[in-house]
């Protein structure tokens, strides 16, 4: 099979307007969730997006009927249910854990491959599977994948180590049809976890968002189809506007609201960023040059960890030593080396550096970067091994000298909706080679 590649000469300032659609982190989501519908759901804002026809292969797989157009996509479910994802889907993504509740209400059986997705460190499953089996489901863990079964799924009182999306997603798609009542506590309360939470709402679920990051989940006896709109891409927006200010211009972007973005611009405005802000879109620019700075990924409300990988690049535009210190992931960090070919000064820690000890203190793990800034960055040939750094892997390469040759591009647009035309409407210098 031939690769795609992108060729990137440096192209001065990036200027422009940029729309994001719904979030690849949500979509996929829904997707799973629409399998609970008696009748079609209806996905309005979809983000075109590799991500979107791996989930709809899975669901078609399992007897879902998914159509896809150009901003929508239909979900029903088929008369008949097949439980079981095809193993050819194994460490694709982090899909399949997912449809282990939703196939046992369905099917009362299921089994799925194991997960995969980006390699920033261990996403474990042993959460999920101590949530379904808390709820009465019979799970075996094995070398191809998970095998579940369940005559009857009874709410319960679930407690989470640390509060992981994946895990939370689980359990709220698992105890809408549960008998009785589900309390998570610990529960992750992202932005695309409330939008989920919303959908099934809208589906005929019994949900409450209380304080302290507890959800309350009474089971229904069944859901019907529902419509709705998913809110802009939070990580691809900032994305953009970090882009505008790398390369010292300015993006506008549209179809995120500020308050998705609330830590993040205070983040970037702490650097030196200019913002202009209105209901329909937000910019910023750096007409002064960028200072150094700390920052530290946490949980929601906190400075997202997908937000960092473009964040990195950008230390290395700001005047002075800036210090990243991840919290979410232990293997975020393994992008670092393409950057360091392109030139980016970046030296990596196993200590907590920039912030408070977090989970990672005591481990092997690196987990904490110092960037030195002003940085000259040079042209180079890298591969990509994940969705954000291949984004940062351009913004880089937009400000390096010479031309820069990225592999693995798959991984952008897997995550980011036509991030080619995107940056071409831009100004980006970037050509096409197969």
């Amino acid at each position: 099979m031939s690769e795609e590649v992108w060729q990137i000469d440096p192209s001065g300032p990036l200027r422009g307007d940029v729309e994001v659609r719904g979030s690849k982190n949500a979509v996929s989501k829904h997707m799973v969730a629409a399998m609970l519908g008696t009748g079609p759901s209806t996905l309005h804002n979809a983000p075109e997006v590799g991500e979107v026809g791996l989930t709809a292969a899975m669901l078609e797989a399992l007897g879902i009927h998914v159509e896809i157009t150009p901003g929508e996509i239909t979900i029903e479910r088929g008369n008949e249910i097949r439980p079981r994802v095809p193993e050819e889907y194994t460490g694709l993504n982090r899909i399949p854990i997912l449809m282990l509740g939703p196939l046992l209400h369905l099917a009362g059986e299921a089994f799925v491959p194991l997960v995969g997705g980006d390699p920033i460190g261990r996403r474990p499953v042993n959460f999920h599977v101590e949530a379904l089996r808390s709820m009465g489901a019979e799970i075996e863990v094995g070398d191809n994948g998970i095998t579940a079964k369940a005559t009857r799924l009874r709410g319960n009182r679930i407690t989470l180590p640390y509060p992981s999306v994946g895990a939370t997603e689980t359990i709220l798609m698992t105890a809408v049809l549960a008998e009785g009542k589900t309390v998570i506590k610990g529960a992750a309360m992202e932005p695309e976890v409330v939008e989920l939470a919303l959908f099934l709402q809208r589906m005929g679920a019994m949900i409450e968002l209380s304080p302290d990051r507890r959800i309350v989940i009474e089971g229904v006896e069944k859901l019907h189809g529902a419509s709705t709109w998913l809110a802009g891409d939070r990580i691809e927006a900032f994305s953009y506007l970090v882009a505008g200010l790398v390369t010292g211009g300015e993006v506008r972007v549209h179809g995120c609201h500020q308050d998705r973005l609330v830590t993040a611009i205070t983040t970037l405005a702490r650097m030196g960023a200019r913002f202009e802000i209105t209901d329909d879109w937000l910019c910023a620019s750096a007409p002064d040059g960028l200072r150094a700075a700390a920052v530290q990924t946490d949980t929601h409300p906190g400075f997202m960890t997908d937000w960092q990988t473009p964040l990195m690049v950008l230390f290395t535009r700001a005047e002075g030593m800036s210090v990243l210190h991840e919290t979410v992931f232990e293997n975020r960090l393994v992008y670092v080396p393409a950057l360091q070919k392109m030139g980016c000064e970046i030296e990596v820690f196993a200590q907590c550096l920039g912030g408070p000890a977090c989970r990672y203190h005591d481990t092997n793990a690196k987990h904490s970067a110092v960037v030195r800034g002003v940085s000259n960055l040079r042209g180079a040939d890298v591969t990509l091994p994940d969705i954000r750094a291949g984004f940062s892997a351009v913004l880089a390469a937009a400000v390096a000298e010479g031309t820069s040759t990225l592999r693995g591009v798959n991984h952008i647009e897997r995550g980011y909706h036509r991030p080619f035309e995107q940056f071409t409407s831009l100004g980006l210098k970037i050509n096409r080679i197969t």
